[in-house]
């Protein structure tokens, strides 16, 4: 008989994957032969361009590139301090400002091993992607929840954190445009967090995935377009929703010297470098044309359009969302908790979204849509809501 294994403690700081229990409802249903519209997961449905595909399969073709990495390649991060000057208009990136990661996700679930001590304090927005939280709680350090509240647009306000709180805190996490809430800052508003920062002596940590998915005009900004952030920043600039490469996990952490080699500190201990081939399709993703970027945006914005308007014409009150690839909906009148009205969507109606309150405690009451289907396909799964009698 085998014996019983003691498992970490550590498990016990996370709730079940969200995305897991989705996913095995999703394949129920698909296995009774029920028509799905998957809303859920936030993985671009558009194709890589043909010279970042073009340059991994070469770089694969070199028998040398198959060997541990053990580091950035020098043209790489030459590469992200050009694309810094060519995308943002930043001077002055050099390359010991920066490191690759496996994707944002990796990086900010490490950055607590890193960064923090037990007990440390660390401004979390709320909501908030999960592993913000994940990162924290594995470092050992005490999340302080800043509300993103309708009322405030769901944008950080600085003025609303104790100034105790923001005494003792080591790091703030800031991420616009925002997942899963849709809203995006101003210079103004960026230029207030710095300022915060620094008078407060706090490591800011800007979590930029989403720069070029923007809507109605705006522009997508880096945290070193703002004065003063070279001083208490560093930033995740991510290649996956901008390039859709989400499975090849390209990230890199930008920014203050001290953090980024305590990082690569803590990287040499668990892995040998990101693989050659990657690397490659990343020089040739920055090194490339912007412009299929700028029209994938526009595309994002005609399916938020409909996904938004298609529900208000239903009698959802679904607000546009003004970044990102998701839609931040409140739960309709009526139902109970987001989860339960998730597993309505997907049993009566077919659509899968996320319940918000797997994003943190003021998640609860929202569900949230991905942008990952045509607009033809956004605009069946409305009307399968509308035909499911859930709203009204």
């Amino acid at each position: 008989m085998a014996f019983e294994v003691e498992f970490s403690k550590r498990l016990d700081l996370f709730g079940a994957e969200i995305f897991a229990a989705l996913n095995d409802k999703k394949v129920a249903l698909e296995a009774q032969g029920k028509k799905l519209y998957n809303l859920s997961v936030g993985t671009p449905d558009f194709e890589p361009m043909p010279h970042i595909k073009q340059a991994l399969c070469d770089a694969a073709m070199v028998s040398e590139n198959w060997k541990y990495s053990l580091r950035d390649l020098p043209e790489l991060l030459n590469t992200v301090c050009a694309y810094y000057k060519r995308r943002f208009d930043v001077d002055g990136i050099t390359p010991d400002q920066i490191m690759s990661f496996n994707g944002s996700q990796d990086g900010m679930g490490h950055m607590g091993l890193a960064l923090l001590n037990d007990g440390d304090v660390v401004l979390l927005p709320d909501p908030c992607y999960p592993v913000f939280i994940t990162g924290v709680k594995l470092g050992g350090g005490v999340p302080y929840y800043y509300h993103l509240t309708k009322e405030h647009n769901f944008l950080p306000n600085v003025k609303e954190i104790p100034d105790d709180v923001a005494d003792k805190a080591k790091i703030m996490i800031v991420s616009l445009p925002a997942n899963p809430v849709g809203s995006v800052g101003s210079p103004e508003l960026y230029q207030e967090i710095v300022d915060f920062c620094n008078a407060h002596k706090i490591l800011l940590i800007h979590d930029n995935a989403y720069s070029d998915i923007i809507f109605d005009g705006a522009v997508g900004h880096s945290i070193f377009n703002i004065p003063g952030a070279e001083t208490c920043a560093v930033e995740f600039f991510s290649l996956s929703k901008s390039f859709n490469v989400t499975g090849a996990r390209i990230s890199f952490l930008v920014g203050r010297r001290d953090v980024i080699a305590a990082c690569k500190k803590l990287r040499t201990q668990i892995d040998f470098g990101k693989f050659i081939p990657e690397q490659k399709a990343a020089i040739a993703a920055m090194t490339g044309p912007l412009e299929p970027i700028k029209a994938q945006c526009a595309e994002y914005q005609r399916r938020r359009d409909a996904l938004c308007g298609g529900f208000r014409s239903i009698g959802w009150d679904v607000p546009d969302s003004h970044g990102s690839m998701f839609v931040w909906a409140p739960v309709p009148q009526g139902h109970s908790t987001s989860m339960e009205f998730c597993m309505e969507m997907i049993e009566k109606a077919g659509v899968i979204c996320t319940p918000g309150s797997s994003f943190g405690p003021s998640g609860e009451g929202y569900v949230r849509f991905a942008l990952t289907l045509p607009v033809e396909k956004i605009t069946e799964a409305v009307q399968a809501v509308k035909n499911s009698g859930l709203i009204g």
